[in-house]
């Protein structure tokens, strides 16, 4: 980062993060604190404290993740070791949240044997329920389902897909949704 550049639009910087991520202890009519963050849950919802018939969601697992880790690295690049340590925080724990809720394993117990025969990605979480579906896609356009959770992609992407067992099953239970796909 070119440093007279990042000093100049330090401000506007901390305000794009603050919108989703606001740590200030103190009450603030602009920003809520932690407004997609879930103390409770260890992870994120997508509309924060907003509430659908079916409760909560969160849809792109790694939109999350990827949102900590920007600004876990915008700290370390304006040396804000208070930003730096909280945002890496929420990352490892979106990760961790993201492995347990939206990585399908059979057998673990998490699912009914059924959807985990049969899934080994969620769509969306929802406080209440999971679907194999998203809002713009079917539960058979898997690899739709593998994009929303893999992208964008970034080198914390590494740490969130650890497990390269699962990665292969992963990859192999999504190939067949693109097999017959027309190339652009």
């Amino acid at each position: 980062m070119d440093p007279a550049w990042g000093m100049k639009y330090r401000d506007q910087a901390y305000a794009l993060a603050v919108d989703f991520m606001n740590l200030n202890s103190t009450l603030d009519a602009t920003y809520t604190r932690l407004r997609n963050f879930d103390l409770y849950s260890l992870h994120s919802w997508a509309g924060g404290v907003t509430e659908f018939g079916d409760g909560r969601n969160q849809e792109s697992s790694s939109e999350a993740v990827n949102s900590y880790y920007s600004a876990a690295l915008m700290g370390l690049a304006y040396k804000d070791d208070n930003l730096t340590a909280i945002e890496s925080l929420l990352a490892a724990l979106e990760i961790q949240a993201t492995q347990t809720w939206w990585h399908v394993h059979q057998g673990d117990n998490m699912y009914e044997d059924v959807f985990a025969s049969e899934n080994k990605i969620t769509g969306i979480v929802w406080s209440n329920k999971r679907d194999a579906g998203l809002w713009f896609a079917a539960p058979e356009s898997r690899e739709c389902r593998l994009g929303i959770q893999v992208l964008p992609i970034s080198p914390i992407t590494e740490a969130l897909f650890s497990n390269v067992s699962y990665v292969r099953e992963l990859v192999s239970w999504t190939m067949p949704a693109l097999e017959g796909a027309s190339e652009a």
